[in-house]
């Protein structure tokens, strides 16, 4: 967090720019035995609303990407610990988050991306603040 930050201070484009912050759903609500993680994405979610107010008037956007399930490095490690290796464990442990996504799978980076992009993108040039959830509806029958 302090790269953006300090890509704003020293910013000197009279265009102003975009900073996007990534978040996690995990920062919206916990999770359990993620308490640190939990706790950290949800200060990058308060920074990206202060920021976005500290930053505004000399044009600079500041929005984050609140991140569900993508099928990353990342996602697979958590697997792996949880199913401790076991083959039929994990498809049943995939299967059951990916029941609890609407759109019954896992994310592709590329999706994130897309979603960065059109933060940055000028179609969003009134949108500063705003903390996007991309997670396929993970977390829509808790908003």
């Amino acid at each position: 967090m302090k790269f953006s930050s300090f890509a704003a201070l020293s910013s000197s484009s009279p265009a102003g720019g975009a900073i996007v912050n990534v978040s996690s759903v995990n920062g919206l609500g916990g999770a359990q035995m993620g308490a640190l993680y939990s706790a950290a994405k949800a200060g990058v979610l308060a920074l990206t609303k202060s920021a976005a107010q500290e930053y505004g008037r000399q044009g600079i956007r500041v929005n984050a990407l609140v991140a569900g399930a993508f099928d990353t490095p990342m996602l697979n490690h958590s697997l792996e610990r949880i199913t401790r290796g076991d083959a039929q464990a994990r498809e049943r442990t995939e299967g059951l988050y990916k029941s609890m996504i609407a759109l019954g799978r896992f994310g592709w980076p590329e999706e994130a991306a897309e979603a960065i992009v059109w933060l940055c993108s000028d179609t969003a040039a009134y949108v500063t603040g705003h903390s996007m959830i991309v997670d396929g509806g993970l977390t829509a029958p808790f908003r």
